[in-house]
């Protein structure tokens, strides 16, 4: 695995409390592990947006929530209002929840297992804010490329390390996801590093792999020889399109991931939502919605995304949400719009629709007809 750039410095991933000073205020990210929300709790989300921030909710790729433009001195506000509603149960491990769960599958249970489990051991309060654990029961979260992925394979787990299969299938997979988390930490400090990711660790994935499987983890079985066949190969991850399901569920697309207070409103009338990694919501019924809220999979917004762009973000070089809906084009493949090289937000294998001082790139191309490009690059399949 080839190493990754050299940390000198923790992370500054914002949290419900550690709030980013961003151009347009302040900037809080509250987890959602695994992704389900009561309408009550969407509720308390919509209403801090409106008194505390600029009144909109950013869902992320991790199937969290944003707010964003929040006043100095709001924070304390914030998460008392937070923590009323359960969405704050921890003050020291809030930035490291990040557990992304299959939408469609009944994984919502695992997903807070494994929270609770991470929030108990101390020391993982120091996991970094980008740390990722996916659970993935349809084969449709994997290719994320967690640090850490629970992938079903028949009646057993298989343990995904940086994305890849260990080889390991634990007897608990709960236990088995902290003492992996636990062993990361352990390793980054033995090498000296402040590693955000597990990937950025040369060697890391086969080391971990082998202290797990050398007896100090009893809860885990190694396969004794696996053959390549029996190892997962996690596919692309692929936004969910939007529309009705045959069960009756509804996937509502939200465009650039963005839900404005009429939107958000909206939505309060299912009793529960489930977030998605693609910015999008599964509701267990249909409902009134409107509002620019989309359920046509042939909207060309399904599978479009951006980052903020100016003016919230000062490193940004375009309004990219102003500028996505005049070069967007038709429907096809996903497109993610970034407003300077750090690509904020950006899926894997997303046509990469890039801001510079002299307009836009696509796929590191510069054309005459951005759009056009755009348009051509989302029918190739």
């Amino acid at each position: 695995m080839p190493s990754s750039p050299h940390r000198s410095r923790p992370d500054a991933c914002p949290g419900a409390i550690e709030v980013h000073p961003a151009a347009d205020g302040g900037l809080a990210r509250v987890r959602i592990p695994g992704g389900t929300l009561t309408a009550d709790r969407l509720a308390v989300l919509r209403q801090a947006a409106i008194e505390l921030g600029d009144g909109s909710l950013e869902l992320t790729s991790r199937a969290n929530v944003q707010i964003r433009g929040l006043a100095p001195g709001s924070e304390p506000e914030l998460g008392e209002r937070l923590a009323e509603a359960g969405l704050l149960p921890t003050l020291t491990h809030e930035r490291m929840r990040n557990i992304i769960a299959s939408p469609l599958a009944d994984t919502q249970g695992l997903a807070d297992a494994i929270d609770a489990a991470l929030c108990a051991v101390p020391e993982l309060a120091e996991l970094p804010g980008r740390f990722l654990v996916t659970v993935d029961e349809g084969g449709d979260v994997s290719g994320l490329g967690a640090d850490i992925g629970l992938h079903r394979v028949g009646a057993e787990w298989a343990l995904l390390l940086a994305g890849a299969d260990s080889g390991l299938r634990p007897g608990d997979p709960v236990a088995a996801v902290t003492r992996a988390a636990v062993e990361f930490l352990t390793l980054r400090a033995e090498r000296g590093g402040a590693a955000w990711r597990l990937a950025e660790i040369e060697g890391g994935v086969t080391e971990i792999t082998r202290r797990l499987a050398a007896g100090t983890a009893s809860h885990i079985a190694p396969l004794s020889s696996p053959a390549p066949a029996d190892r997962v190969q996690p596919a692309r991850s692929q936004p969910l399109p939007p529309g009705p399901l045959p069960d009756g569920r509804l996937v509502v697309g939200v465009p650039l991931g963005r839900l404005n207070p009429a939107q958000s409103a909206a939505l309060l009338a299912a009793e529960h939502l489930r977030l998605t990694p693609w910015r999008s919501v599964l509701l267990p019924h249909s409902i009134p919605l409107g509002h620019g809220l989309i359920t046509d999979p042939d909207s060309p917004w399904h599978g479009a995304t951006a980052c903020t762009g100016r003016p919230g973000c000062a490193k940004a070089l375009a309004d990219v949400r102003a500028d996505a809906p005049r070069l967007l084009g038709g429907a096809g493949r996903s497109v993610h719009f970034s407003g300077c090289e750090r690509r904020c937000g950006r899926p894997r294998g997303a046509i990469d629709v890039l801001a510079t001082a002299d307009g836009y790139l696509v796929d590191g191309q510069r054309h005459e007809d951005t759009a056009a490009a755009i348009d051509a690059a989302r029918r190739k399949q």
